[in-house]
């Protein structure tokens, strides 16, 4: 059975990679002063760039540029499987200032990425296996081909933080980031989404103590559902830390199982979420025969499933908002 349509984010990442290595460099080699008194930073697959100043001028992945906009960092472009206007992590942001070169995967527009004028591009990594590999014989994510990849690197150098283990540590590998890039990340504003993010994260394993099982899905037409494996992927696997009891799909591949609707019934949970980008929706879902008969659809714990940022402030408006459908949620299996 074929994999996702990539509008779904990290269920892609098995083909859309690029590494040099299966491990992220030390700590003092990532962010530093280049010789010279420029700018430097290694990031997680190895690569260093290096320029005379800082970049002030950024653009990048939507998943990555959502987050360092929420940690001080305004992106001057944006590319990713959705429009940047679409995607709920830039909810309420203006972006009249923000050039949109990108609204499907791998659909970039170079001439304007290159008139948006770029210091730096940033993006994501995603691994091949549960044990987090990178894969150096891919792209990065977000490109359709090494080809496109070289040629926003020759507008820009490239940044690629891996979305790999736990969000928990991804959120800080994204600040170091930010941090390199000129933002605060001591400052009033961050301390708060910080606090924001301990709280959250309290309200969910009090939430989740309640022992109702929650299963993240996928849904197509022709194929099913596409059930996600927690431990796979970030955000998912700093929530089971926290206590939340995910169902386990079962199989031997890496992030997903699936599973055809003729079978969907045995895949029980009591919180259904499901993926906001490229899949079916509830309403569609219902036009299936075998949809009905999961008890969560039948108790109307259906929710969606956010591809979250990985900064204090998403995480922790997802987190509240996990944290209350799980409070509400009634034990239906």
């Amino acid at each position: 059975m074929s994999r996702p349509p990539r509008l779904l984010g990290a269920s892609l990442a098995l083909t859309t990679l690029l590494a040099a290595s299966a491990c992220a460099p030390s700590e003092d080699t990532r962010a530093a002063a280049a010789p010279g008194g420029g700018w430097s930073f290694t990031d997680d697959v190895g690569t260093t760039v290096e320029l005379d100043a800082r970049p002030e001028r950024v653009a990048g992945l939507n998943d990555v540029v959502s987050s360092l906009w929420n940690l001080g960092i305004e992106p001057v472009a944006t590319f990713g499987q959705t429009s940047a206007a679409d995607d709920v992590q830039f909810e309420g942001r203006d972006l009249s200032g923000v050039e949109i070169v990108g609204e499907s995967y791998g659909a970039i527009d170079l001439e304007a990425l290159a008139a948006a004028d770029p210091d730096v591009v940033v993006t994501s990594v995603y691994p091949v296996d549960s044990e987090g590999t990178l894969d150096g014989t891919q792209p990065l994510y977000g490109f359709e081909s090494l080809e496109q990849q070289e040629q926003v690197a020759r507008i820009a150098p490239i940044v690629a933080i891996a979305w790999r283990g736990s969000a928990a540590d991804v959120v800080e590998r994204t600040a170091e980031l930010a941090a390199a890039l000129g933002a605060d990340t001591d400052g009033g504003e961050a301390r708060a989404a910080r606090q924001a993010y301990d709280d959250a994260a309290a309200a969910l394993t009090e939430a989740a103590s309640s022992g109702v099982t929650v299963l993240p899905v996928a849904a197509y037409p022709d194929e099913g559902f596409y059930m996600a494996k927690a431990a796979d992927d970030p955000s998912l696997r700093l929530y089971r830390d926290l206590g939340v009891q995910f169902v386990d799909p079962g199989g031997e591949g890496y992030f997903w199982e699936t599973a055809s609707w003729e079978v969907v019934p045995q895949h029980r949970s009591d919180v259904l979420l499901y993926s906001l980008r490229g899949a079916m929706t509830p309403e569609q879902m219902a036009g299936q025969p075998t949809y009905g008969l999961l008890p969560a659809a039948q108790a109307g714990q259906v929710h969606p499933w956010e591809y979250v940022g990985m900064d204090h402030a998403a995480q922790a408006r997802y987190m509240e908002r996990l944290a209350g459908w799980l409070r509400d949620a009634q034990k239906v299996t």
